[in-house]
């Protein structure tokens, strides 16, 4: 799986997020910025992504997935 196809599922399924997909083979990590987390707990979040990447995952075209979330205020922090 390329990582451009994790970015266009994501960005496809998560409307109005932005997505930064990192990694190459079966091995990715993503980073979701998106106010669709606001008010969310933490593995809520993590469900949200993995859902919309289940396919992939239960036919192994992506192994192994770490996922981090922000909302834009959070990810704005994060740039500074």
């Amino acid at each position: 799986m390329q990582i451009e196809e994790v970015k266009q599922i994501l960005e496809s399924k998560l409307d109005g997020c932005d997505v930064y997909p990192e990694g190459e083979g079966c091995n990715f990590q993503v980073t979701v910025v998106g106010d669709l987390f606001e008010g969310l707990r933490p593995v809520k979040k993590q469900q949200v992504v993995y859902q919309c990447l289940s396919d992939q995952i239960a036919d192994g075209s992506i192994h192994a997935l770490t996922i981090k979330t922000f909302t834009r205020a959070q990810w704005a922090e994060q740039q500074n």
